[in-house]
Formats: C-alpha cells, sequence, structure tokens
C-alpha cells in the first residue's frame, strides 16, 4: 500500500510533466529556420511529395521567404489542397502544383519535361534529381535528399535492383533504400562538381507523419502513444532540410550528410565508399534509360 500511496502522490505527475517538457525541447535543432529571415524572392524551389509531413513544412517555410514554390505530388486533391493552405497561411500567391508519381518513371520524365518548358530556372530542388540539366543552369543551387538515420542498417546488393532478394519485414526495403539515396547524392555532388550546384542528404529525425499509414494498426498505436514525447512534429523534422536548402554557412559544401539537428556528421561506412557510389549511379542510370 506504501508504493501505491507513493505513485499516487503529485510528485510524480509533476515529474512526469517536467520530463516530457524537457524531452520535448531536446528535440530542437540547434538552428532555427524562423529566426533566420534570408529571402527567397525571385527563386524558384521544387519539393516532392509536399502536401503532407515534412515535405508541407518545407513548402510552406520556402512559401514564407518570398521563393515560386512547386509542388510535386501524387495526389492531385490532397497536393490541391496543400496549396490552398501554404497560400493563405503565407499570403504567398506563387505557389503551384504539378503531378508527378515517383514509383513511374513515364510520369517522372513527363514532370520533368513540363518544369524544363515552364520554368526558366530551378534553384532548390528536394528530394528530387530528374531536372539536374535546368538546375546547372540555375547556379548557384542546390539539391538536397531527405534520407534517414536508418541507411545505416541497410545493404548494398544489386540484385534488389530486379526485384530479387528482398525481404518485405518491417523497415528492411526502406533501409536499403535510403542507403542508396545517401550513396547517389554522393557521387551525383561529385559529378556536379565546380558547376555551382551542390548536393546533400539529411536526417530529418524520427518524425510524427502519416509515412506509418500502411504499418499494422498495432504498430500505428505504439508510436503514436510515444511518439508526442519523443519524436518529432513535421515542422520541426522539416528543418535540417531547410537548414541545408538556405542556410548562407552551406554556400559550397556538398557531397556531406546532417543529422536531424543540423550538425554534420558521418555517414555508414558504405556510404561513404566513393567507388560504390560510382558503380551504383550507374547502375541505376542503365537500369532507368531501359524503363
Amino acid at each position: 500500500m506504501e508504493l501505491l500511496d507513493l505513485l499516487s502522490h503529485p510528485i510524480w505527475a509533476v515529474s512526469t510533466v517536467l520530463l516530457a517538457v524537457v524531452v520535448r525541447l531536446q528535440r530542437r535543432a540547434r538552428w532555427d529556420p524562423r529566426t533566420w529571415d534570408l529571402r527567397l524572392t525571385g527563386k524558384v524551389a521544387i519539393v516532392t511529395g509536399a502536401n503532407t509531413g515534412i515535405g508541407k513544412q518545407i513548402a510552406l517555410d520556402f512559401a514564407r521567404r518570398g521563393a515560386r514554390v512547386i509542388l510535386a505530388c501524387r495526389s492531385e486533391s490532397r497536393g490541391a489542397a496543400a496549396v490552398d493552405e501554404i497560400k493563405k497561411e503565407t499570403g504567398n500567391s506563387d505557389v503551384h502544383l504539378r503531378l508527378v508519381d515517383l514509383s513511374s518513371l513515364d510520369s517522372v520524365r513527363a514532370f520533368a519535361k513540363k518544369i524544363i518548358e515552364e520554368e526558366k530556372a530551378i534553384h532548390i530542388l528536394v528530394n528530387n534529381a530528374a531536372v539536374s540539366d535546368l538546375i546547372k543552369q540555375s547556379a548557384p543551387a542546390r539539391i538536397v535528399t531527405v534520407s534517414s538515420a536508418n541507411h545505416k542498417n541497410g545493404k548494398v546488393d544489386f540484385s534488389h535492383f530486379h526485384g530479387e532478394n528482398l525481404v518485405h519485414r518491417m523497415d528492411r526495403v526502406y533501409n536499403h533504400t535510403k542507403l542508396h539515396n545517401i550513396i547517389c547524392t554522393n557521387e551525383l555532388a561529385r559529378r556536379l562538381k565546380e558547376t555551382g550546384v551542390t548536393a546533400n542528404s539529411v536526417h530529418p529525425g524520427v518524425v510524427m507523419t502519416e509515412v506509418l499509414r500502411y504499418y499494422p494498426l498495432w504498430l500505428r498505436c505504439i508510436f503514436n502513444s510515444i511518439g508526442f514525447f519523443f519524436f518529432k512534429t513535421p515542422d520541426e523534422g522539416a528543418v535540417s532540410s531547410i537548414y541545408c536548402a538556405v542556410a548562407e554557412e552551406l554556400e559550397g559544401i556538398t557531397g556531406k550528410y546532417f543529422d536531424s539537428d543540423c550538425s554534420l556528421t558521418l555517414p555508414a561506412p558504405l556510404a561513404r565508399d566513393s567507388a560504390l557510389a560510382v558503380k551504383d549511379f550507374e547502375i541505376c542510370e542503365r537500369l532507368t534509360s531501359k524503363l
């Protein structure tokens, strides 16, 4: 009974609240985009998957800074809703929706063709390298790839590109993909050297987004229950990507990997293998040219 009395004491409630506040404060990055008044007037920014979550928050930040923002989304209805919301919140009417299904290379090519026809320049590209020819003409420009710390659990097996030897359990395929994100971004950075275009990868942190909507209900319940205390909001998760896209101190920095607190950190050894990066990139080029 004494133990129950102790546990029911108000001090436990106070301690829990204090712990929650401390944990939430520690989630924030050292760099706060809201204190950075850099304007992007006259700049064109493309953000993929921008109708929800991190992508939407990144697009919102760019719009606040006065950029012409293009949301590259698969869903027309959700994308249009995001455009309307961003316009209303920022007062920036130069926000537009362009449809693209990133799982279809035909759709990606059609999207890239339309962008090249419509836009005179691209200064910021978040998570889409399909229009790198135009972005080189827009230098100085930046490419930001949203990866994940989970890339450290990924492996490189080129048979995966043919749908072979894949284990579709939990986040294994996701981990492999995020590793390839960094590898290919590093090789892209090497190929774009001296062009004035930089390419970097970021880890957004563990973020409360809709990414788990295809996971089992029990896992979503656990994730959502503890997420309030330990996981980032989409607004917080967007910070590292915004940092790589606009921070002045990163001018000329390329081929790097940034953690969710905006600090420069080393990715996994496989992600730093330059010979592997060349092979990975070349295989991807050959495969995509055939599709």
